[in-house]
């Protein structure tokens, strides 16, 4: 590991603690309860934990989804498992995070035990279609896939299948955003409303707030009278525009809370655009998509799909068995237009398992952004960390304990749609799972294929255990 990755490393470990010591301590009375309240309005948007009843359809995007602790923020889908822990994170434990990394190889031995892992998890869950991709730090990676991208036509997913990642998506905002602040065309610390000057929100938001979810702004999936509007049209194209005008009372003065928000990275969209000068998709594209050679990753309703797509599916219940209902409105965007063009820059990007696992080893250990800029993305998990979110969180990032490993990534889920990426920073490892439902945890069968992976820890390592 070189001296700019050990660095990473030991922060995310050091963060990672701190924020976990942050969030397990007692509420204190004048701050904010953070824990996250029903879904929004039904739970269509992309977020970060759910409290929605197991097997229930509410439609909204699962933020972040999943770390030990509590729920963080709107529940975007809501039909997924109830309650908090929804991410195959653990409680973070305490260690040298400088031990060297646990060699791992995508060996042919660990690709057939990975692939027939995936299938039983697969099968168990009810899952109609699942992507899994792991790269490891010797240049060396797995692809997996099971299932159907296409109930109905008994079409399999395969390599090239792209899927809704929801919420993931905002890995993508921020980092774009912090390469405008690389070029020098913002300031994280310059109000919105200095970009935006005719947008009605608190004059003082910042772009920071705005990444890290502190700015107060209230999801506007929790509104009470989205859903319906969104299902009752599913092809309907929606602007920022239209999703804003959902928008609630704030949930609180800037900077003065925590609470997972589509709001923020709708308008980081909209803030993207203007100092950009070009459509998101546009500069996602020339910044990060093609340098990276993500050639199947892709900003739906504005792009075409670069291969076939998985279709989104609901359930009526908790039993694997029960059959799955198609989402889908006649148009290739997954799981159904209205509720990906509503949530715009917070849930709007589609891609496979390898090119989402690759992202992470671009964004968490590569050059897609540089060192500072991660460094700022990670050291925020800190500034975050006395709100008590329901998960650590940073510019754009969750850091949370899988199977003993410290990690960064995001979780994502929409009705019909659910995924989830970490990195592991010690070992350079990226792992990713993507299906296309919305009732079972993807962190459950990404934390079961990491064991597989990885298999044994470094014993002497007490944050490995």
């Amino acid at each position: 590991m070189n001296r700019a990755a050990r660095r990473t490393s030991l922060a995310i470990a050091v963060v990672v603690v701190v924020a976990g010591v942050v969030l397990a301590a007692p509420r204190l009375g004048s701050i904010a309860d953070q824990s996250a309240s029903p879904g929004p309005g039904g739970n269509f948007g992309a977020g970060a934990g759910s409290h929605a009843p197991v097997g229930s359809d509410i439609i909204a995007t699962d933020p972040v989804a999943s770390a030990s602790a509590a729920p963080a923020g709107p529940s975007p889908t809501a039909e997924g498992s109830p309650g908090p822990s929804a991410s195959g994170g653990e409680p973070t434990s305490t260690g040298d995070p400088q031990s060297g990394p646990i060699p791992a190889s995508a060996t042919p031995e660990l690709k057939a035990a990975l692939d027939a892992r995936l299938e039983r998890l697969r099968s168990k869950r009810g899952i109609p279609g699942i992507s899994a991709a792991i790269v490891f730090a010797d240049g060396s990676s797995w692809q997996g896939t099971a299932g159907l991208a296409d109930v109905g036509a008994g079409v399999p997913v395969e390599a090239e299948t792209a899927f809704s990642v929801a919420s993931v998506s905002k890995t993508f905002t921020s980092a774009l955003i912090l390469a405008l602040v690389e070029d020098g065309r913002l300031s994280l610390d310059s109000t919105a409303r200095t970009y935006l000057p005719t947008l009605r929100i608190n004059r003082s938001i910042t772009v920071r707030q705005l990444l890290d979810h502190t700015s107060g702004l209230r999801d506007f999936y929790y509104n009470a009278n989205i859903d319906h509007a969104l299902l009752v049209k599913p092809a309907k194209v929606w602007s920022a525009a239209r999703s804003l005008r959902y928008l609630g009372p704030a949930y609180s003065k800037p900077g003065r809370s925590w609470h997972y928000s589509n709001t923020n990275y709708l308008i980081l969209g909209m803030l993207a655009e203007v100092v950009g000068g070009a459509p998101v998709a546009d500069q996602l594209r020339e910044r990060f998509f093609e340098p990276l050679g993500l050639d199947h990753t892709y900003y739906q309703s504005v792009e075409v799909p670069r291969g076939p797509v998985a279709k989104g599916y609901r359930f009526l219940g908790t039993d694997p068995t029960l059959p799955a209902i198609d989402l889908s409105d006649g148009s290739l965007v997954v799981p159904f237009t209205s509720v990906v063009t509503a949530s715009g820059a917070a849930g709007s990007i589609a891609t496979t398992g390898t090119d989402l696992a690759r992202w992470a080893q671009a964004l968490y250990g590569g050059d897609a952004l540089s060192q500072a800029s991660r460094d700022e993305m990670v050291a925020d998990l800190l500034r975050t960390a006395r709100y008590l979110p329901g998960v650590a969180y940073g510019l754009g990032v969750q850091a949370v304990d899988v199977v003993g490993h410290p990690t960064l990534g995001h979780s994502g889920r929409f009705l019909g749609a659910r995924a989830a990426v970490r990195w592991l920073q010690r070992q350079q490892i990226g792992i990713s799972v993507l299906t296309n439902q919305s009732r079972s945890d993807p962190n459950v069968v990404l934390r079961e294929l990491l064991k597989v992976a990885l298999p044994r820890p470094d014993s002497a390592t007490p944050l490995d255990r």
